[in-house]
């Protein structure tokens, strides 16, 4: 069990729940409660974690400790990434799972960055997800009746 990748941890769950953390306390807590429920869990950091800590290494460290030591499967996952010298880093340290987020940019230019992240992510056998279109802050897509176009998904 413990740290794996998310393609697996997919494949063998129905449904997994994907959690962010700020604090170890938080990630310890997540992983003791997917070790007593017997499931798989996702340990999510986020630009603004990473910031807080003052860099990657410090909570990425520790929440891949963490993970290989579970007696479940749980990832390690960098979560809304839009800073690529960040992704390049987590890469580095073996996280293996990244979500790069460059809904900000034109859609041409988006899909030119993700594009080139998820060559050198795949390289390195990380898996990726990536924001394609606006899913909007607060307001935006957490409004009531918003719907993802069809159209959209589709393209």
């Amino acid at each position: 069990m413990a740290l794996t990748d998310m393609a697996s941890l997919l494949r063998d769950h129905r449904a997994v729940g994907a959690f962010n953390f700020v604090q170890l306390e938080l990630a310890e807590a997540i992983v003791l409660g997917a070790e007593e429920a017997g499931t798989g869990a996702v340990l999510q950091l986020s630009q603004n974690a990473v910031r807080f800590h003052g860099g990657l290494a410090p909570a990425a460290s520790a929440a891949l400790r963490l993970a290989e030591e579970a007696s479940v499967p749980i990832v390690v996952h960098l979560d809304h990434a839009t800073d690529e010298a960040l992704v390049d880093d987590a890469i580095a340290l073996g996280v293996p799972s990244i979500m790069f987020d460059a809904a900000h940019l034109p859609e041409s230019e988006n899909l030119e960055r993700t594009r080139a992240v998820a060559h050198r992510a795949h390289a390195a056998g990380v898996w990726v997800e990536a924001e394609l279109g606006e899913i909007g802050g607060k307001g935006g897509a957490h409004t009531p009746g918003v719907r993802t176009d069809v159209a959209d998904a589709v393209a």
